[in-house]
């Protein structure tokens, strides 16, 4: 009775939700993405695009549709996959009382008592098959099973026989169940650690398998080494607590975006994002990182801010608009050639994150009116929607639907948190002729009316030697300095 977790790991989940939403797409290679840009990466493949071209997560759109020209591109719906998650995590309780989520796919389930036999194992393995075919998915979306005497080996179990297998580890099969699989087969190792674990002279996981207890600290460098090593024999330790360090966002931001103003909108829609989540799981932030990069520029704009803990929205807008203050200057100095190098992605992320109940109440008026306009702000947004109230310097960012909700790998995002609003106006779908009508009437006016004010704004521009002219650009290298 050497079976202590079950891991149930959904097939190509994204994409199979996608296939299952549209019968149009079954069986067809097919590759969500996060931006209609071929610049981005896939965050998905269907089992088609995996299997016949090697399309897998973080294959590059462009390489994708050079491998299969033919591939159905889907723009990712974060809050269909987390609802979907949540319909299958019902089916699985169903069944066997399952852990906390890995991630919006994996679900570690904790066999007790005769649960650990395998005979009963690989039964509550089928039901779990069978629950999730009669919610009403069909073949649709399957899911991959593996069984192990610790979550590790068990989710390593669910990885060697896709799609819809079934794998069993037990303590006698090892080492020789993993000794067939490459060093990044396995959970924990990516490129620096196996470069790292090659330098120590362990090129295969037979070589992994067969080091000792030290050998492997010394390869890591740290008692993971000891912790990796314990994994591969078959114990079960205990799960580590962690604090999370840090909360934050980040976009790539599309050519309609990429100025000065678009820029500073969507980084203060991420800011506003992160700070409600900061509120919502009770937590103060004492420091904030900004990064921007440039389209054909290594350097990068970066800051790094410390301040006393706190996590109310207006605050953290005004510390982030008055670090962004000298790279507004560099743009109007010419010392940033903003259309020759303009914004490529930006990211912003608290840091030195504290729970809540260790910090006093606040003291002086201002500071307390921010806290409960924030406050109010999320009652509105958690009941209307995410952005059905937003700060006018989000205007370009939330018109643009940028920076929408993502699908973090490590987490199970909220809809309420980061879903977006739509009620904003042009964005409710008209009913009938005549609302179509007077949508795009509307439309039009709001047209109108901008190409008016630009016209006006260029005819009354003074130019020449009795007004102020136009500054003559200033010749600078490919690398023009920032800061």
């Amino acid at each position: 009775m050497t079976l202590r977790c079950l891991f149930v790991d959904f097939d190509s989940f994204f994409a199979s939700v996608e296939q299952h939403d549209d019968p149009a797409l079954r069986g067809r290679p097919v590759a969500v993405i996060p931006v209609a840009s071929t610049t981005t990466c896939c965050i998905a493949a269907s089992k088609e695009a995996k299997r016949d071209f090697g399309i897998k997560t973080g294959t590059g759109v462009a390489e994708a549709l050079a491998r299969c020209p033919d591939i159905a591109l889907q723009l990712a719906r974060p809050a269909r996959y987390v609802g979907v998650h949540h319909q299958f995590l019902d089916a699985i309780q169903s069944c066997i009382p399952h852990g906390k989520a890995a991630s919006v796919d994996e679900v570690p389930c904790w066999l007790i008592g005769r649960e650990r036999e395998r005979r009963n194992a690989e039964r509550i393995a089928r039901d779990i098959k069978r629950a999730l075919r009669d919610i009403g998915f069909g073949d649709s979306l399957t899911c991959s099973i593996g069984i192990a005497p610790n979550k590790f080996l068990a989710k390593t179990a669910s990885d060697m026989n896709k799609p819809d297998g079934l794998t069993v580890i037990e303590q006698a099969d090892l080492p020789h169940a993993l000794q067939g699989l490459a060093l990044r087969d396995l959970c924990g190792i990516g490129p620096s650690m196996e470069a790292r674990l090659q330098r120590a002279g362990i090129a295969t996981t037979a070589q992994l398998c067969a080091a000792s207890r030290d050998r492997l600290r010394r390869a890591w460098g740290s008692i993971e080494g000891e912790r990796f090593w314990l994994q591969l024999q078959g114990f079960d330790l205990p799960e580590r607590t962690t604090q999370r360090a840090s909360v934050g966002h980040s976009h790539v931001l599309g050519p309609e975006l990429r100025t000065f103003a678009g820029m500073r909108s969507v980084l203060f829609k991420l800011l506003a994002k992160a700070a409600m989540r900061l509120r919502d799981e009770s937590l103060l932030a004492g420091g904030m990182s900004i990064a921007i990069r440039f389209v054909g520029m290594e350097a990068r704009f970066e800051r790094h801010l410390r301040f006393a803990p706190l996590d109310d929205t207006p605050a953290l807008l005004e510390l982030l608009g008055r670090n962004l203050q000298g790279l507004e200057r560099a743009a109007h100095e010419r010392r940033w050639q903003v259309k020759r190098h303009p914004p490529l992605s930006v990211a912003v992320t608290l840091v030195d994150v504290s729970p809540r109940i260790a910090a006093c109440g606040e003291l002086m008026a201002d500071r307390l009116r921010a806290r409960q306009a924030s406050a109010l702000l999320d009652r509105v947004n958690q009941k209307y929607g995410n952005n059905a109230l937003y700060m006018g310097s989000m205007a370009d960012a939330v018109e643009h639907n940028a920076a929408p909700m993502r699908i973090p790998f490590q987490q199970i995002p909220k809809p309420a948190l980061e879903e977006e609003s739509p009620l904003h106006g042009i964005e409710q779908a008209p009913t009938d002729a005549a609302d179509l009508l007077q949508l795009r009437m509307n439309q039009f006016k709001v047209l109108a009316e901008k190409t008016h004010r630009e016209r006006a704004a260029k005819r009354h521009l003074p130019a020449g030697a009795g007004g102020w002219g136009m500054p003559r650009p200033i010749q600078c290298g490919p690398q023009p300095s920032l800061f």
